[in-house]
């Protein structure tokens, strides 16, 4: 055989190869998946077939592995099991009629009750949460949760490190967790781990990326969740990260770029729903289940406190639950819709719920940042700014340098939802997430309250403004937005 025959056959064995894998893709990609993400994972594989499939065996599955979702399913029904009967809540003049329904969904899907008795202040000064959460930590008697995405011992950080020492030395138990991945990227990665080892924590990383020990799930899988619970009986929750607001990235502190959050701050049963969602992470990370710290729902009479629902997401659940959940409050909308959210990337079903309710009349406001701190996500929101402000969204920018992190909406002036999920596809299906959905006047005043101060710091963005955009910004929007649905 003549070195020409060899190339021939070897060039035949190649095009096969790549045949086969074009035909395999048609087959395998667009299952059980949404037609923008298979469309793009489609394009990646038949324009560069090899390492698209590459990228696709690492990434290309959205879901956790057999074992998580198996441990999900069991602290799901354990919760369904032992809340039975406890979704009432006390319903008066105020009650929307279209409320029901979507406590319905929401249990269904996340398996926590609608529960009333509890109070639920906003904050949003990002030095004093630390300090507050210090102070609470001061109280605990049993133990203490910690679960952040990112954690960083920093001089920030410093006064709840020195709680969490102080409270293990009172016989608490302190028991953290963080994201892998994010850890692993942060400043100061090493020392946190050592400094919550000397301080007597226990600690585990969430979904680790160690495949020579055997723990492997999807890289870019991540645990999103930022919770604190102390003894069941106090609770945080929302955007923030337990760094320095300037992340301690030499770029940032450069920049000036500094990030702003909201958290909230719980009393009442429903944080006893709220360690749930820390149990059941603990539990997928250490085969260990807090059955002790398990303390039940209970119901209040207190007539004048909040119905809170606890709205767990992630690739844990059959369903993307938080995103079900935007889409049900936005259509039953009926006065105005106020978002808050640092990375906006919505998909066709979002954006159609977002434009309809703006053409039935409702007030729709997005609160972002005028600047970005990723590239590829600030490009692709941007992207849908033009079709959002010809249906008449107002879109306030938050005044560079600060990163407005917080996440949160409103519906009219009777239900508020806070947490850590974004509105954009990655955190409707990559990441872990927590939302809690409040019922109650008093606490969307609050959020009212906040809006006001976004909005006295931010900017309108007009339509002629947007228009004057340079054909290169949005030709590299355009691209930014190709990559966001590669899920």
């Amino acid at each position: 055989m003549t070195q020409g025959d060899v190339n021939f056959w070897i060039t035949i064995i190649l095009f096969l190869i790549d045949f086969a894998i074009r035909v395999a893709a048609i087959i395998i990609v667009p299952r059980n998946r949404r037609p923008s993400s298979a469309l793009g994972w489609l394009l990646a594989i038949f324009f560069i077939p090899f390492i698209g499939v590459i990228l696709f065996l690492l990434i290309g599955s959205p879901r956790l592995g057999r074992k998580r979702r198996r441990r999900q399913a069991e602290i799901n029904q354990f919760i369904m099991d032992s809340t039975e009967g406890m979704d009432k809540v006390k319903h008066d003049k105020s009650w929307p009629a279209w409320l029901d329904s979507i406590v319905t969904m929401n249990r269904n899907l996340g398996a926590m009750p609608m529960i009333g008795g509890n109070s639920a202040q906003m904050q949003i000064d990002y030095e004093k949460n630390f300090l507050d959460m210090a102070a609470d930590i001061d109280k605990a008697k049993n133990y203490v949760h910690v679960e952040f995405y990112i954690l960083a011992a920093d001089s920030t950080t410093e006064p709840l490190f020195q709680a969490m020492e102080r409270a293990v030395q009172r016989g608490v138990k302190v028991r953290v967790l963080f994201d892998h991945i994010a850890g692993k990227r942060t400043v100061g990665y090493k020392e946190t781990k050592k400094r919550l080892t000397a301080i007597g924590a226990e600690w585990h990383l969430m979904l680790p990326f160690l495949p020579l020990e055997g723990k492997y799930e999807r890289p870019d899988l991540r645990n999103h969740r930022k919770l604190l619970i102390i003894d069941s009986k106090i609770g945080w929750m929302g955007s923030q990260n337990l760094i320095d607001s300037s992340y301690l990235k030499k770029s940032n502190i450069k920049r000036g770029l500094h990030w702003k959050d909201a958290m909230v701050r719980l009393e009442g049963p429903i944080v006893a729903g709220l360690n749930a969602i820390f149990i059941t992470d603990w539990y997928s990370e250490t085969d260990v289940l807090l059955t002790r710290e398990a303390a039940p729902l209970s119901t209040t009479s207190n007539k004048n406190a909040l119905d809170c629902q606890i709205v767990p997401s992630g690739p844990g659940f059959a369903s993307e639950n938080n995103l079900r959940m935007f889409l049900a409050l936005m259509y039953s909308a009926q006065e105005k819709i106020i978002i808050t959210s640092p990375y906006f990337v919505p998909d066709e079903s979002l954006m159609y719920a977002i434009t309809s309710a703006c053409q039935r009349g409702v007030r729709v406001e997005l609160f972002v940042s005028e600047i970005g701190d990723q590239a590829l996500v600030y490009h692709a929101q941007r992207s849908y700014y033009e079709a959002l402000l010809r249906a008449g969204v107002v879109i306030w920018l938050y005044k560079a340098p600060t990163i407005l992190h917080s996440k949160h909406m409103s519906i009219d002036d009777e239900v508020a939802v806070i947490g850590s999920s974004n509105m954009d596809m990655r955190s409707f299906s990559l990441n872990l997430e927590v939302s809690l959905m409040v019922k109650g006047a008093s606490f969307v005043k609050q959020m009212r309250d906040v809006e006001a101060a976004y909005r006295n710091d931010s900017r309108a963005l007009t339509l002629d403004e947007w228009m004057q955009q340079p054909l290169r910004s949005t030709v590299l929007d355009g691209l930014a937005r190709l990559t966001s649905s590669l899920q």
